[in-house]
């Protein structure tokens, strides 16, 4: 397959120069086969999914369901039942955080989670009334399994950690985390918004309790995700929303609520962006998330050992097993303003605190500049993105 050519939006000019895309984090571009399918479902199959006798609402079913079977299939799942489709990680982590503490959080109980949370890992569990306890990290960005299991007690509810930094690119051990988390009796929830689109991902294998992820980082539409939970833990919690599909029977006086998943299910989907997961989650697969993986790996080794010989060069966050994923500043400048000078030499790269407010505060930083690779960026690409460094490093220093 020519990669590249799947993917138009990146053929065009930004300021007279290439456009130079490292902004994968924030968001993957769309391969055709994806923007086909959201235009194919509204052109031929527009319909409500699950109410309908007619044909259009059958066919729109069957490929909204198929989907589910999909990423059963792609996380490795035991049940289809056990993927909640969701508008995105975001909306994942709440529904858990709301509808687990809803059950289970008493006063004064703990939720732990990691200093290199993204705010939608640390804000949802403040809202539902949980004291947050925080595993510490070194400099390079590596969580302290030590400082962590010291963390338990007899208050703890829950863990909610990501699987990879945003900010720091770190790939944490969440097989590790997930042991020590059950050996105390609590379970896990992972936030995979930046691990499902470059490690392979089963969550079985894991053991993981929850799982979220956004089909947007994964070369799919914005507004869908997934929320994988245990089936156990899914029976027990209850719905996260109000109204049409969620429910069994609906009285004035009583209502009983839909089996799995369709509980946490409230309201008309957003069936086309369903179905374009589905083609992303094709795409990837015909690549190989082993391929994609190297392939990145590859761009973000070539990348840093080249940042290294600019004068000024700051990394923030060096762990040894990381992925995607460079922070850097140059000398004392502020990142907005590296970013603004990149954009102006056609490279597209994210600025600012990254969502992630307590990693910045850890180093005593405004923010990073961070560049983000995917299965599409190329070495010539990273050409570009040192020389462009290496012309505005010296106007910032």
């Amino acid at each position: 397959m020519d990669i590249r050519s799947q993917f138009p939006i990146l053929s065009q000019s930004v300021y007279k120069h290439p456009l130079v895309y490292l902004d994968n984090a924030a968001t993957t571009q769309k391969p055709v086969s994806v923007i086909e399918t959201l235009t194919e479902y509204y052109k031929t199959l527009n319909s409500n999914i699950h109410r309908g006798a007619h044909y259009l609402a059958a066919q729109a079913t069957e490929q909204y369901e198929s989907v589910r079977r999909q990423v059963q299939k792609f996380i490795n799942a035991r049940h289809h039942h056990e993927i909640v489709f969701t508008r995105g990680t975001t909306e994942s982590i709440n529904l858990v955080a709301s509808s687990f503490c809803k059950r289970f959080l008493k006063e004064d109980d703990e939720v732990i989670v990691s200093g290199m949370e993204h705010h939608s890992d640390i804000v949802p569990w403040q809202l539902a009334g949980a004291r947050l306890r925080v595993i510490p990290f070194s400099d390079e960005g590596v969580l302290d399994l030590e400082a962590y299991k010291n963390l338990f007690n007899e208050k703890t509810r829950i863990v909610a950690v990501n699987h990879v930094s945003n900010t720091l690119g770190t790939i944490n051990p969440v097989k590790e985390l997930v042991e020590i988390a059950h050996a105390h009796n609590v379970p896990i929830l992972i936030d995979g918004a930046q691990s499902i689109s470059h490690i392979k991902v089963d969550v079985q294998e894991l053991g993981c309790d929850f799982y979220c992820f956004s089909g947007h980082k994964m070369y799919g539409p914005m507004g869908v995700g997934v929320m994988y939970g245990r089936e156990e833990l899914l029976n027990e919690i209850p719905p996260y929303q109000g109204g049409g599909e969620m429910i069994k029977d609906v009285t004035f006086d009583l209502t009983t609520y839909n089996e799995l998943p369709f509980k946490f299910e409230a309201g008309t989907p957003s069936v086309g962006d369903v179905l374009g997961l589905g083609s992303a989650i094709r795409f990837m697969e015909e690549i190989g998330i082993e391929q994609i993986h190297a392939t990145e790996d590859d761009l973000l080794h070539y990348a840093a050992e080249q940042m290294k010989e600019i004068d000024g060069m700051r990394f923030i966050g060096t762990a040894p097993n990381k992925t995607s994923v460079i922070s850097f500043l140059i000398g004392e400048s502020h990142p907005y303003d590296v970013g603004t000078l990149l954009d102006k030499l056609g490279i597209a790269v994210r600025t600012g605190h990254h969502c992630t407010q307590p990693i910045m505060e850890r180093f005593g930083i405004p923010g990073t500049v961070r560049a983000s690779f995917a299965v599409y960026n190329t070495r010539e690409e990273v050409d570009l993105f040192i020389n462009a460094l290496k012309r505005i490093a010296p106007m910032l220093m």
